[in-house]
């Protein structure tokens, strides 16, 4: 997983409330085996639409989403932080998000950013003509206008994603642990090391 620590860049302007899943990646892509080439699928529904923000190219390769209150609703598929990663959106920023899509983003490197309606709408007119900045590490937002806005994080969350660590990563930290414990094992119960016979 991608270490996070800045980010920087244009966002897309979105907004919409209740957004999900089956927007943000619709139940069609779902057969795919793989995770690359989604990003031509998410906001399937969305793109059908003339003038929408994600074909605008104003905003092209933005790494950063603006939407509205509880994104990532409905089910629980993970194509959807997939989707989001593909069209190379790190962060979505909105007054709060379903917590399986939380979670979900979170595993896969996608910092999910809370932040109340009236800084969402500021970021909203901000971002029609200006790039926006998150700091993870001082947990900041901020824009060429000096407008600085506060968001919290989950500490384990904030070590995970600044360290680019998933599950793997998490568990190769604690390799001088385990290495003692399997040493220690191994000298307390022999017996588990030794190889099985086998019988014709």
């Amino acid at each position: 997983m991608e270490a996070v620590s800045t980010i920087e860049g244009r966002a897309y302007p979105f907004g919409a409330k209740n957004v999900d899943t089956d927007v943000i990646i619709s139940a069609e892509w779902l057969k795919t085996i793989t995770r690359e080439g989604l990003g031509q699928g998410a906001f399937e529904s969305v793109r059908a639409k003339p003038g929408n923000v994600f074909d605008d190219p104003e905003y092209a390769g933005a790494p950063v989403l603006i939407a509205g209150d509880n994104f990532g609703c409905g089910s629980s598929r993970e194509h959807a932080a997939w989707a989001l990663l593909d069209m190379g959106i790190k962060a979505v920023i909105a007054p709060s998000f379903s917590d399986i899509f939380s979670g979900n983003a979170f595993k896969n490197g996608i910092l999910t950013v809370e932040l109340p309606q009236d800084q969402i709408d500021r970021l909203m007119e901000v971002a029609k003509d200006h790039p926006v900045f998150i700091d993870l590490e001082s947990q900041t937002v901020t824009t060429p206008f000096q407008d600085r806005f506060t968001f919290d994080v989950d500490p384990f969350r904030k070590h995970c994603l600044m360290n680019g660590l998933d599950e793997v990563g998490l568990t190769l930290e604690q390799d001088a642990v385990i290495s003692k414990y399997e040493t220690g094992r191994q000298d307390k119960m022999a017996w588990l090391a030794k190889g099985t016979e086998t019988y014709a």
